[in-house]
């Protein structure tokens, strides 16, 4: 069985947008944007982040900058601006955004050889020269990490969990069996309570 390394890495990396994706189906733009950890954490936060993080990788990087980018990482930006929509930036505008991010990366990829050598700029100067397969590891890396923090947020927000749409991949659906596990797993957390 023979194997394309970019159509592996490009899958992937697909399969992680549209994971990050799937936890704003159904939620109210309230529901998108509540922060739900101490650090703020927040859906369409995530997704802006994400979509500003590729933009970067697969465009500034490799010559290709990507044209009215939305706000989050410009020189001069709030610390954290990337990771949350101000009231002006809907679902709508932050997934068409995102969108716009894949079609521009997707052809990144589809024209450049996986060896094609680019720059980091945010990178520390010794370690900023990379390769399109190094850069298209580390962004499959950085979009499932913020797609199982979306995966969190999301059950916090409604319960809901899951891989996938079409395979949650979880152990039962029946919310009875998940309330006596995650009773069983506070007694044997309580079992270490400090005295």
């Amino acid at each position: 069985m023979e194997s394309d390394p970019k159509a592996d890495l490009r899958m992937y990396l697909q399969a992680a947008r549209d994971a990050l994706l799937w936890k704003l189906d159904g939620l109210s733009e309230y529901d998108l944007r509540r922060p739900l950890t101490p650090t703020g954490t927040n859906l369409l936060g995530l997704v802006k982040h994400v979509a500003l993080t590729e933009s970067g990788y697969l465009g500034e990087t490799f010559g290709r900058p990507l044209d009215a980018p939305l706000p989050g990482l410009e020189d001069g930006a709030e610390p954290n601006a990337d990771m949350w929509a101000t009231a002006d930036e809907s679902r709508d505008v932050v997934v068409d955004f995102y969108r716009r991010v894949w079609a521009h990366s997707d052809a990144t990829i589809e024209q450049l050889g996986l060896d094609a050598v680019g720059v980091v700029p945010w990178w520390p100067a010794e370690r900023n020269r990379v390769t399109l397969h190094r850069v298209l590891v580390h962004l499959i890396a950085e979009t499932d990490r913020h797609a199982g923090h979306a995966d969190i947020v999301r059950e916090l927000v409604d319960g809901a969990a899951g891989v996938r749409a079409d395979n949650d991949n979880l152990a039962s659906s029946d919310p009875a069996w998940w309330q006596e596990y995650r009773d069983r797993l506070q007694r044997v957390a309580d079992g270490f309570r400090p005295a």
